[in-house]
């Protein structure tokens, strides 16, 4: 059974940055994606950057790019996501999931339909990201 714990939440000043760690543990395998979703007060829950284990491709919602950038280190069985820039409408709680599929669709699908008609391998149980204006 995969276990996925979540870190680096906070409460910051716009224009601040914050660093959050997914580690995954409990599987021999690694998986092929591994993704950070988030839940905005009174919004569904959206994809916001994921990262193949295979050759590290990145994707990234349109609303962070520039700002975000996602980075695994298999070594601790660490994906980071990097969030720079802060804004207000980046307040949310983030969530990682990894997708241990053999038959993967790919980063950029996963990362799009995860949160949505795409079924996840498993979930983390959050971190919540709070930024003031």
């Amino acid at each position: 059974e995969v276990h996925i714990v979540e870190s680096g939440g906070g409460v910051v000043q716009a224009g601040s940055a914050l660093r959050l760690s997914c580690t995954v543990s409990g599987s021999t395998f690694d998986p092929a994606v591994i993704g950070w979703f988030r839940q905005a007060p009174g919004k569904e829950r959206e994809g916001v950057s994921c990262i193949s284990s295979i050759d590290a491709v990145g994707f990234y919602a349109d609303s962070v790019k520039g700002r975000f950038s996602i980075s695994n280190d298999k070594a601790k069985n660490t994906v980071y996501l990097q969030m720079n820039n802060l804004k207000p409408e980046d307040t949310a709680v983030y969530y990682c999931a990894v997708d241990y599929s053999g038959e993967s669709p790919g980063v950029g699908y996963v990362c799009r339909f995860g949160a949505n008609y795409y079924a996840m391998s498993g979930w983390g149980k959050g971190t919540l990201v709070t930024v003031s204006s």
